[in-house]
């Protein structure tokens, strides 16, 4: 009973031995590969050192160890700042991929708008505007422009009043008038005719309109004239 024991730990004893022997061999395996990698990179990084100085000479580079030495530090003590750059680009890449199609949605439009405007006539219209401006620019010199732009103004404010109902009104009946005309053949008036035309009540009218008329412009420019003085 005792030799089966003992026979049974020694079995135990083998197979943890057989255990140890084969996780020491990995771990040489392991240690060779190691250095196989570590003597494979340093003929690579012997091979790339020797390639990049040669480069550098041929290029006529002079690298100070000291510079070095300082832009190492520099990119160390700044891995987070760099790190929030790269956050940064990758912010905005994704914008980029989500405002693409609507920056392409925007520019559909505005092309569609355009050739809204092109089908109306807008363009060829700006077109023909351009002689004018030429003709503006060459028949006004910049005082001329200056003295506009200090008249401004009241010109505005004439072509309001003329923009009022009434007076285009009055315009609009003068213009009627002139125009139902016939000026080749306007009959001759003596002095006594023009006397007895005085009387009749469409003169008598016309002259009230003239005067008043008269009167209204003269009080405005007396008005005028005390508020300069």
């Amino acid at each position: 009973m005792e030799e089966k024991n003992i026979q049974s730990q020694i079995d135990a004893l083998d197979k943890k031995l057989d255990l140890i022997l084969s996780f020491v061999n990995q771990q040489r395996l392991n240690s060779t590969v190691v250095e196989d990698l570590v003597k494979d990179l340093s003929i690579i990084s012997k091979d790339v050192y020797d390639s990049t100085v040669e480069e550098l000479d041929k290029r006529q580079v002079e690298l100070n160890p000291s510079e070095l030495t300082d832009l190492a530090i520099s990119f160390l003590r700044n891995i987070g700042n760099i790190k929030k750059i790269l956050n940064l680009l990758e912010m905005g890449m994704d914008l980029s991929k989500e405002v693409g199609p609507i920056a392409n949605e925007v520019i559909i439009d505005f092309t569609k708008q355009l050739n809204v405007y092109d089908q109306k006539g807008y363009f060829k219209f700006i077109k023909e505007l351009v002689p004018i401006m030429d003709n503006i620019v060459q028949g006004f010199s910049p005082k001329d422009l200056r003295e506009l732009a200090d008249s401004v103004v009241s010109i505005l404010s004439i072509v309001k009043e003329m923009t009022q109902p009434e007076v285009l009104s009055t315009v609009e009946n003068a213009v009627k008038a002139f125009n139902s005309m016939e000026t080749e053949s306007v009959p001759s008036y003596s002095v006594w005719r023009v006397m007895r035309e005085m009387n009749s009540p469409e003169m008598k009218k016309a002259l009230g309109f003239g005067v008043t008329f008269m009167k209204n412009v003269s009080r405005d420019l007396q008005i005028k004239k005390e508020s300069i003085n």
